[in-house]
């Protein structure tokens, strides 16, 4: 499955997002490559709004999966204090959006 979801970084946070994921830690992406999160990617705007993308088999398991290790409760915990809405994980303050068009769908096969 696609999965796009939408998140909202402090403004003043930008920089200091922009180089915390210029170096994710080794353990962290290890952990999401084997708790299925295929080709995610994040785009962030100049106003902090924050898109996410990813594919996997299940999103709910996979956010699951994260949700038990260790690594991933330290990097919540760190990016925290960096998005609008920091009383929460920011895992957990996603809005998951609806894919309403993919061009490969709709393709002719052939």
């Amino acid at each position: 499955m696609r999965v796009c979801f939408r998140s909202s970084v402090k403004p003043s946070q930008i920089p200091e997002y922009q180089r915390r994921y210029a170096a994710v830690w080794p353990e962290m992406l290890g952990e999401l490559k084997a708790a299925g999160w295929n080709h995610y990617s994040l785009f962030l705007a100049d106003d902090g709004l924050l898109v996410g993308y990813l594919e996997c088999d299940d999103f709910d398991a996979a956010l699951a999966r994260m949700v038990l290790t260790d690594v991933n409760a330290r990097w919540q915990a760190e990016m925290a204090l960096l998005f609008e809405d920091d009383a929460r994980a920011p895992g957990q303050g996603f809005v998951q959006l609806t894919e309403i068009f993919n061009l490969e769908d709709q393709l002719p096969r052939g």
